[in-house]
C-alpha cells in the first residue's frame, strides 16, 4: 500500500514518520486477516486538515455541523483504496482523553479509516459494529504491541517513539 500525504494542518514531521511506519504494520496485519488481494498495488491518500475545512467536509458529506476526528471517502480508481481526511487538532485532543500518544491515535484512526474503505461500517447494525471494532481492537493491540516490544529491545538507543 503507497501513502500519499497531504499535510494541511501543520502534522509534525515526527508524527508523519511514526504513521508511514505504522501503515506498514497495519497492512501486514490485515493480510493476516485475509485482505491482501484488497489492499496490494493499492494507493491509500491520508489528508490532514484543520478545524475549519475539516467542519465544513463533516457538513457537507454527513450533515453534521462539527469538525470530526476522520472521514472516509471511497475511490472508483482502481489503484486507489481511497482517501482519508482527518482533523490534526481533534485527534491531539482525543489522544489526550483516551490517554493515548498523539502517534497511537493517529494510528487507531487511521486502521478506523481503512476498515471503513473495505467495506465494514460499525453504524449499520450491532452485529457490525462489533465485528468492526473486534477487528479493530485486535490489530491495534497486535501493532502497539510491537512496538512496546521494539522499545524495550531498544531503550538505550531510543527513548521516545
Amino acid at each position: 500500500m503507497k501513502l500519499i500525504i497531504i499535510n494541511q494542518a501543520q502534522v509534525p514531521s515526527g508524527q508523519i514518520l511514526f504513521l508511514k511506519g505504522w501503515c506498514k504494520k497495519v497492512h501486514a496485519q490485515l493480510g493476516l486477516n485475509g485482505y491482501s488481494k484488497s489492499l496490494k498495488d493499492k494507493t491509500l491518500t491520508l489528508a490532514f486538515l484543520d478545524i475549519k475545512p475539516a467542519r465544513k467536509l463533516n457538513l457537507q458529506f454527513r450533515g453534521r455541523d462539527y469538525a470530526t476526528d476522520i472521514l472516509s471517502f471511497e475511490s472508483s480508481e482502481s489503484h486507489s483504496l481511497g482517501e482519508l481526511v482527518m482533523c490534526w487538532p481533534v485527534l491531539k485532543k482525543q489522544a489526550k482523553k483516551h490517554g493515548l500518544t498523539q502517534g497511537k491515535e493517529l494510528g487507531y484512526m487511521v486502521l478506523h479509516g481503512i476498515l471503513h474503505l473495505l467495506g465494514f461500517d460499525h453504524e449499520t447494525s450491532k452485529a457490525a459494529e462489533k465485528e468492526m471494532f473486534l477487528l479493530q481492537d485486535q490489530i491495534f493491540e497486535a501493532i502497539s504491541l510491537s512496538y512496546v516490544n521494539r522499545r524495550r529491545s531498544t531503550s538505550r538507543q531510543k527513548k521516545n517513539l
